[in-house]
């Protein structure tokens, strides 16, 4: 039921599929990382994505309480360079500059796709653990008529697990509550890969395309274009599931239907239900959507590091 009501997602017509892992018991941080890793397996299944949630505690209004600190199960490093730029993910640079404090090594030859630890608070402790390899499936990509494009080195994880918002019902809060769908493709080709604050990928696209940055005023478009069908093509060559924008536009109109006959009105944030390529092609641009966020619900949370615990827990581990 949470998720059938978070307003920013666009999959909820599977909202009934979601399994649910109860993981309440659990009070060390080994045991929640295991429980992390188990959901990683279980929602993976070799590319054939299960939605899926584990609820860990819920708050008691004390301190030791469970938090998973990133911001997904599965992210990538970013480190900024004496120069100022950037190899990796920009979105993650202060993380992985917080996660170093806390002991963590990049690997001897940084790359752009390194995977970053889970930082576990947990039982007044904070434990920072390595994700194996075997238990996260990446997609290389590759673009059915640019040979060129898979010399760029670019690859995504398959599973996007939200790991720092809070599960909340009339009666408590759970403030770790990791749970997944799958990608939408222009997730990853137009946002994670195309926006300038992430990997900026466009520009070296378009220069491989023979585009003239300058005087071809649709250029972006093009390149978009073309890193989304890599996308695509990429996840359906490895048999790893994924929608694209007009399937996940089509499934969200058919949630809102079936929510009206079951006599609910569908709460959206339009911003975040609208794909960020080919808006107006789909049928959820020309929609509007109320906003009074029901419960039970996902919601966000201020981030672990900035609660009064988590400050404790940072001094207290944390290295000058």
């Amino acid at each position: 039921m949470a998720w059938r009501e978070a307003v920013r997602c666009i999959g909820r017509l599977h909202w009934r599929s979601l399994q649910v892992v109860d993981a309440r018991s659990l009070e060390d941080a080994d045991s929640v990382y295991d429980a992390c890793l188990e959901h990683l397996r279980r929602a993976t299944r070799d590319g054939r994505i299960v939605p899926m949630q584990t609820v860990f505690a819920p708050w008691r209004g004390t301190e030791g309480g469970i938090r998973i600190w990133n911001h997904q199960l599965l992210r990538y490093a970013g480190y900024r360079g004496p120069d100022g730029l950037v190899l990796g993910d920009p979105q993650n640079v202060d993380f992985t500059r917080l996660v170093r404090s806390l002991g963590w090594s990049p690997p001897a030859n940084p790359g752009s796709f390194d995977l970053l630890p889970l930082v576990i608070q947990a039982g007044g402790k904070l434990v920072v653990r390595d994700l194996p390899r075997e238990a996260v499936l990446e997609v290389r990509l590759e673009h059915p008529e640019y040979p060129w494009f898979e010399a760029l080195g670019l690859r995504w994880h398959a599973v996007p697990a939200v790991s720092d918002m809070m599960l909340v019902t009339r009666d408590e809060v759970f403030p770790c509550a990791p749970f997944n769908g799958w990608y939408m493709g222009t997730e990853i080709g137009a946002r994670n890969l195309g926006d300038t604050g992430r990997y900026n990928m466009l520009p070296r696209i378009a220069e491989k395309l023979g585009l003239d940055q300058v005087r071809d005023r649709l250029w972006k478009d093009r390149a978009l274009l073309v890193i989304n069908e890599a996308v695509l093509h990429s996840f359906e060559r490895d048999g790893v599931k994924v929608v694209d924008h007009h399937q996940a536009s089509r499934e969200f109109l058919t949630h809102c239907d079936r929510e009206h006959e079951a006599g609910r009105e569908v709460q959206a944030e339009w911003s975040w239900i609208v794909p960020p390529v080919s808006a107006s092609a789909t049928g959820v641009f020309h929609r509007l959507y109320p906003l009074r966020p029901k419960l039970p619900n996902l919601l966000l949370q201020v981030a672990a590091w900035n609660t009064p615990e988590g400050a404790r827990l940072l001094k207290r581990f944390a290295r000058p």
